[in-house]
């Protein structure tokens, strides 16, 4: 049985369908993820009904067939449904997915902080104890000195009482031997002793002279035995002011030790600190015997298309490295334009899949600015999908999209080679990081939402919408955005943005010229500096988790 002839008339009044009507989505930074879903679903429902309702067109025609396609349709129309089912209860799964990943950054970079802030209370702990110690060391120094002093002293009135003590004898046997001579002189002139005995007198006198003599020498002993001795009350008062002494002694003696412990330590670290400094002052002069001179830049004035002009330009802030890879590049596009074909690397694991091709492929020679606007056109595409294959392959399908299979290979090694070339150029070196694996793709996503979600923080704050603010207004978004950025990092951005030191903080500012790019893709330094703040912080944080973890023993 011959199958009847569809009937074309029904198909021919319909209307061809603009691609709006398809639910093209359109890059709007400012739409949430649950806003992006929904208007993804109703792209591709739109997208789908033309068929629909052409495979109804089709039931309708074919009588014959018409249990069976309906049988087709209504198992496509239940697998459908089953699948939305499914994307719309694994939806909460990817938004706590989401959350909870934001949340372990926020406790990282607190965790971060508060070990920072730790570090630093330490520190000032440190110095606070080596002031200490230092003001301890004066102090037994000036003890020291003290004693010696005492001591000095001391003996010089040790000698002056020896001195003393020997002078008073003598004078006292001076004085009692002038008594005895006056004694002698009274008793002759004395009338009433002639009439007593002389022999008596004499034998008393000579008696009464021992007495004298022997009380004088007990005398003498006494003094000589008990001169120095003090009286018990000052002797138990410098009894417990040397006990104290002595207690400070020890003291000073275990800080002394400690202070000679840490003086060991330092001389060491000094010591290895000197062999450093030596090999690296050796490592510099050999350096400098071997550098070769700095180049004279203005030789290429001559050299590169465009003349001394459009060297300035290109030579305009750069230093010596960047200029060699702005010299190679200008040398790359001649010799890349005079390519015809680039050969075929083959079909190994090795090659990326993108470049996987036996033979030879077409030089596009496209201009630097259709390679980027190509680029960003990928950007687009990838960020508005779901991001379930890998870069390499994307960028394939990409291309094939693009421009058909026939022609896929040869842009895919006529871009390769372009954003190999191109370091310099922001958007190109960012392509070609994250397409060769060097960068992940979210770092370049994050920061792009980043610079979106900083944009409409500004806007919020422009509340006559005129474009401008404030440097105050300015500064106190970057602290809102970045809260954990320090103070010199947000300086640096105000004064990537315009700000100076010396200008008044009610200086106006046009924000949004501070997120225009040029026409080969290149961001303003305002954003420049955002992005090498974001590697550097990133940088800085492996290192420190690093540490923390121990894992730079096995590195």
């Amino acid at each position: 049985m011959a199958c009847p002839k569809p009937r074309c008339s029904r198909f021919t009044t319909t209307s061809r369908t603009h691609p709006q009507s398809l639910g093209v989505i359109t890059d709007d930074p400012f739409l949430t993820e649950t806003d992006k879903t929904q208007k993804r679903k109703l792209s591709q429902k739109r997208k789908t009904q033309p068929y629909r309702e052409i495979f109804e067109f089709f039931i309708e025609d074919f009588k014959t067939y018409k249990p069976l396609l309906s049988s087709i349709k209504n198992a496509y129309e239940v697998m459908l449904a089953h699948q939305r089912e499914k994307i719309r209860a694994l939806e909460p799964l990817k938004a706590k997915l989401v959350t909870m990943n934001e949340d372990c950054n926020e406790r990282i970079l607190a965790m971060r902080a508060e070990e920072r802030s730790e570090i630093s209370m330490l520190k000032k702990e440190k110095m606070n104890l080596l002031k200490i110690i230092d003001k301890k060391n004066e102090e037994k120094i000036s003890l020291q000195s003290e004693v010696t002093k005492l001591r000095k002293t001391l003996a010089e009135e040790y000698l002056r009482y020896l001195s003393e003590r020997d002078a008073r004898k003598i004078l006292i046997a001076d004085l009692n031997e002038l008594r005895y001579q006056r004694e002698d002189m009274s008793l002759a002139q004395s009338p009433g002793i002639w009439g007593e005995d002389p022999m008596k007198l004499t034998v008393a006198l000579k008696m009464t002279r021992q007495d004298l003599t022997r009380t004088q020498m007990e005398l003498n002993t006494m003094k000589a035995n008990f001169g120095d001795v003090v009286p018990r009350r000052d002797f138990e008062m410098q009894e417990k002011t040397n006990k104290d002494l002595q207690e400070q002694l020890d003291s000073l003696r275990d800080d002394y030790r400690e202070v000679c412990k840490e003086h060991d330590m330092l001389l060491q670290l000094h010591m290895s600190t000197l062999k450093e400094r030596d090999q690296y002052h050796s490592e510099l002069q050999e350096i400098q015997r071997t550098s070769t001179p700095r180049p004279d830049w203005s030789k290429c004035e001559d050299v590169v298309a465009g003349g001394p002009d459009r060297w300035q330009m290109l030579a305009e802030g750069k230093n010596s490295d960047q200029l060699v890879d702005v010299l190679l590049e200008e040398i790359g596009v001649g010799l890349l334009q005079e390519k015809d074909f680039f050969p075929g690397l083959g079909y190994e694991e090795s090659i990326p899949p993108f470049l996987r091709f036996e033979g030879v492929v077409e030089n596009k020679k496209p201009t630097k600015k259709d390679v980027i606007n190509l680029l960003k056109d990928a950007w687009k595409e990838r960020l508005a999908e779901e991001q379930k294959e890998k870069f390499q392959d994307f960028f394939l399908n990409f291309l094939e999209r693009r421009f058909g299979p026939a022609d896929t290979m040869a842009w895919a090694y006529t871009i390769f080679e372009n954003i190999k070339l191109f370091r310099s150029n922001e958007v190109m070196s960012q392509f070609y990081a994250v397409l060769m694996g060097k960068w992940n793709e979210s770092v370049y996503i994050k920061q792009k939402e980043t610079v979106t979600q900083l944009l409409k923080e500004m806007t919020n704050v422009d509340s006559q919408n005129e474009g401008l603010l404030t440097m105050e207004q300015l500064s106190t978004v970057l602290k809102s955005t970045f809260p954990l950025k320090k103070e010199e990092k947000i300086q640096e951005l105000m004064e990537a943005g315009g700000w100076h030191p010396n200008s008044s903080n009610a200086d106006l500012l046009d924000y949004r010229s501070l997120f225009l790019e040029d026409e080969e893709g290149q961001s303003r330094p305002f954003v420049q500096q955002l992005w090498e703040q974001y590697l550097d912080e990133k940088d800085d944080y492996l290192k420190e988790l690093k540490q923390e973890l121990g894992l730079e023993l096995f590195l």
